[in-house]
């Protein structure tokens, strides 16, 4: 495989179970710039690998799949959620993993995720089963990661609140990353909401 992989051979998977402890209430359907915060992400994975979006849902969950808005093809709820986001990776990994060379896992509550981004995280990947291609910022690797398929086994066995960063220093894997600052934003608290709306 080279630069120019099938996008079929690429699924995102959104997780969106979290219990919004910090914002004191279900984050993910509260509106950014006129539409849920959830679909801004799915918005997103959609323009990367349409068609092939699957959505991990946990707390609060009829409201979150409302708000959604029918923009995932595959929705799994999280029984276990209350976990922690290992257990969210771990659902999300399960429902999607068949037939796919490679995972894009994503957070909902990261607003400023674009398409082109995501696009570019799947353009850089060799393609190899051992490469995992990151987003950066100041330094720091995080989400959106793409992971290969030899990650996959590790990241269902995932659970708690352990995430996949562990993966990022397995010495079985080479890592590659992206810079792309607004990665870095996640909403957490009601002003961090009002704070992106009015930016």
């Amino acid at each position: 495989m080279g630069q120019h992989l099938s996008k079929a051979a690429v699924r995102v998977c959104v997780l969106a179970a979290g219990t919004s402890t910090r914002f004191g209430a279900t984050k993910l359907v509260r509106h950014l710039r006129g539409k849920p915060l959830v679909q801004h992400a799915l918005f997103a994975a959609q323009g990367a690998c349409k068609g092939w979006v699957t959505l991990v849902v946990g707390h609060d969950e009829e409201a979150v799949v409302a708000a959604s808005a029918g923009l995932s093809d595959n929705i799994v709820v999280n029984r276990e959620h209350q976990l922690g986001i290992g257990s969210s990776i771990s659902a999300g990994i399960r429902a999607c993993r068949d037939g796919a060379d490679a995972i894009l896992i994503m957070l909902a509550d990261q607003p400023l995720i674009t398409a082109a981004h995501l696009s570019e995280l799947i353009d850089n990947w060799s393609g190899a089963d051992n490469e995992i291609v990151a987003s950066s910022f100041e330094g720091i690797a995080g989400p959106p990661i793409l992971f290969p398929k030899n990650a996959f086994d590790a990241l269902c066995e995932l659970s708690g609140d352990a995430g996949a960063k562990s993966l990022l220093s397995n010495d079985a894997f080479h890592v590659r990353s992206i810079n792309f600052p607004p990665a870095g934003l996640d909403v957490d608290t009601p002003e961090d909401l009002r704070n992106l709306d009015q930016a």
